[in-house]
């Protein structure tokens, strides 16, 4: 970690133009028409790129994702397909004559050398994902839920014909039978299929009560495909643990790549088949662990950890297109790059960065990347001024070659935030922490303004100066906004992610007020005018902030953990949670899970805060907010609740929703922004 003295920098992530005026503030309206690149991959040969354009309907209030093909000898940029229906995942096939995506639930096929003939490959009920073409082009693998055969509970006589009765009952019998953002999960395991290429009959390779996942990884003679899964007889208790395994196609033989405590996936194999590389650990049962990468030779005789210096997660191992290296993405201080090191080991050397820009909320890590011929690599590149736009380099260029221009008709026209980075020593003790201040377009330093702290959550996540439409409405509003990668946060280290091990939140507060009064320093800052917000772990932060102090004006406090021993008994994953984030069960443990609650605080609070959740949340469930309102309220704090319907923890996947949570929380803030 960088020595931790304070300075402030100005970050020309997005030039301003000083001409303000003439341009028009980023409003909510302008929410609906952000676009952004994901998922970009290389044709075989080097000379085209198919990828998604992402954009918001405002009809339907959705999210579309439609595929484009950039061609780069002949500079042109098109859709793939013609059709309403949102598309994903592109896949070139081995010769780069077709495209495989996903699209209305199925695999489609693109022939791109027979009049753009379109090939329906999949009819199934249950929708692919994960989809990889085999080395010769011939077939499809992907993987997919095998629904569970209806197993009755009880005789329950039949309704008589044109009665209305109840609906039935459903049984529950699984340890997870939730998981935000999907609703109740359907019994069923997800599995290992091949369907020729040309469409016809799915086969399925793996059996068995287990979930095989991730993308498969063909080895090149086509013969046997490399997947990860947790077979163990008991997986739903064991959430970390996951082994690489072969699969034969000829019979469907299965056998154990990876032997150790500890998840292993992500499989890729080396162009020559000698070589596979994955991600994984040995389990410590920490609460933030690295995956680290791994190379390993087929025959057995030799297995190497790569890139261990870097003291980075390691994401999506790719090999090189001769097999000699490994291409990889990795977070650093808050910014998402893509690193290269050789297949024998050696020094990391770094290939881009500024990637992400597909979550579009608030300025989270996020992105991925492609390898191509020539190792060429491909990627969503994002600023604080703009979303992901897809960029090309390759050995030999100095600067990225940005290939798309998808809000060239919005945002030069929008007042946009700039965005300053700060390095604040902590009050704890003294440890750097990394923030960024965006400031309001009209910004004047000889005036005071009013300064909002928007706080992340994770808690095992990152900021960073990338696109946050948030982070814009709240500058557009007149606030100075403030965020920060506390200790805890990802990017940092395996070490400075721990220091909440079983602490959360430990030491954040300090951290983030740290942050607060180096603003306040500085002087543009009205301190009678201090908000604070955050969601999820940042709502964890912001109910533990306004119980530990009054200097805050109000806070909105959203989607939270109020008490932990409610949350780990309610959340989707509870034999996660209480397997790392705490000691051990809350019955025995019951004063830690309190000491640590939010809820323990409540009676210091004179803040007014306002509490806002999905309802359908089921990783920090309604029933913590609605806790924490019942407490405020039985205090006679100034307080609300708001429910989003229909929204799960990722409030924002509906446009709508976004900006009506930005929209209550400066309604909350304005409220109370008046001086006595």
């Amino acid at each position: 970690m960088r020595h931790p003295i304070l300075f402030i920098s100005l970050l020309l992530l997005f030039p301003v133009d000083s001409r303000s005026e003439d341009r028009s503030p980023f409003s909510y309206l302008d929410v609906f028409e952000l676009e952004y690149g994901s998922d970009p991959r290389l044709s075989p040969d080097g000379t085209q790129i198919a990828y998604v354009r992402n954009s918001f309907d405002i009809r339907t209030d959705r999210a579309v994702g439609k595929i484009w093909i950039v061609g780069l000898e002949e500079n042109t940029h098109r859709p793939l397909t013609e059709g309403a229906e949102s598309e994903s995942s592109p896949r070139w096939s081995p010769v780069g004559k077709s495209i495989a995506y996903l699209s209305g639930g199925q695999i489609r096929v693109k022939h791109l050398d027979r009049g753009r003939q379109t090939v329906t490959v999949t009819r199934g009920l249950e929708s692919p994902q994960s989809l990889v073409w085999s080395p010769d082009g011939t077939m499809i693998a992907f993987t997919m839920r095998v629904p569970e055969k209806d197993k009755p509970w009880a005789q329950v006589p039949t309704a008589p014909e044109g009665a209305q009765w109840a609906e039935p009952a459903q049984v529950i019998d699984r340890l997870v039978y939730r998981i935000d953002g999907s609703g109740y999960v359907k019994g069923g395991y997800r599995h290992l299929f091949v369907v020729p290429a040309e469409g016809g009959t799915a086969r399925q390779l793996t059996e068995g009560e287990f979930h095989h996942d991730g993308d498969p990884g063909w080895a090149p003679d086509g013969r046997t495909i490399y997947i990860s899964a947790n077979r163990n007889p008991d997986w739903e208790y064991e959430s970390q643990e996951s082994e690489i395994y072969s699969v034969s196609l000829t019979d469907g033989a299965m056998r154990m790549v990876t032997d150790r405590r500890g998840p292993d996936h992500s499989p890729a194999v080396s162009p020559d088949g000698n070589w596979i590389a994955y991600l994984g650990f040995d389990e410590q049962f920490l609460g933030y662990q690295l995956d680290q990468l791994t190379v390993q030779a087929l025959d057995g005789t030799k297995r190497t950890v790569l890139a261990a210096s870097l003291g980075r997660a390691i994401e999506s191992p790719r090999f090189s297109a001769d097999g000699t290296g490994v291409y990889f993405r990795f977070d650093d201080h808050g910014d998402s790059k893509i690193g290269y090191v050789p297949r024998e080991g050696g020094k990391v050397r770094v290939v881009a960065d500024h990637v992400g820009g597909t979550t579009i909320g608030r300025p989270y890590a996020s992105g991925s990347f492609d390898v191509g011929s020539g190792d060429r690599v491909v990627y969503p590149r994002t600023t604080a001024g703009s979303p992901g736009e897809i960029a090309l380099v390759h050995p030999g260029t100095a600067e990225p070659l940005i290939l798309t221009a998808l809000n060239s008709d919005l945002l030069p026209h929008r007042a946009l935030a700039p965005v300053e980075e700060l390095l604040v020593p902590s009050s704890h003790d003294g440890a750097e922490i990394q923030a960024w201040l965006a400031h309001p377009a009209d910004y004047d330093p000889g005036r005071k303004y009013p300064l909002l702290l928007e706080i992340h959550g994770g808690p095992f996540a990152n900021y960073g100066a990338r696109f946050s439409a948030e982070v814009q409405l709240y500058a557009a509003a007149g606030y100075l906004v403030l965020y920060a990668n506390p200790r805890g946060s990802t990017s940092y280290g395996q070490e400075f992610g721990n220091q909440i091990h079983h602490a959360y939140p430990g030491h954040d507060y300090d951290d983030l007020m740290s942050c607060v009064d180096a603003v306040i320093a500085r002087g543009s800052v009205d301190v009678e005018r201090l908000f604070v917000t955050g969601g999820s772990g940042g709502g964890v932060l912001t109910a533990w902030i306004v119980g530990k102090t009054d200097r805050f004006r109000a806070a909105v406090v959203a989607k939270p953990v109020i008490h932990w021993t409610s949350f780990v008994l309610t959340s989707d994953f509870s034999s996660y949670f209480t397997k790392f984030w705490f000691p051990g069960y809350p019955w025995d443990h019951p004063e830690h899970y309190f000491a640590r609650s939010p809820l323990s605080l409540v009676g210091n609070v004179k803040t007014p805060t306002m509490l806002l959740t999905g309802e359908e949340d089921y990783r920090t469930p309604m029933s913590e907010t609605e806790q924490y309102y019942k407490a405020l309220k039985l205090l006679k704090v100034d307080t609300a609740m708001v429910r989003i319907p229909g929204a799960s923890h990722g409030i924002a996947a509906r446009p709508s929703n976004l900006v009506r949570k930005v929209a209550y929380v400066l309604s909350w803030f304005e409220k109370h922004d008046e001086i006595p």
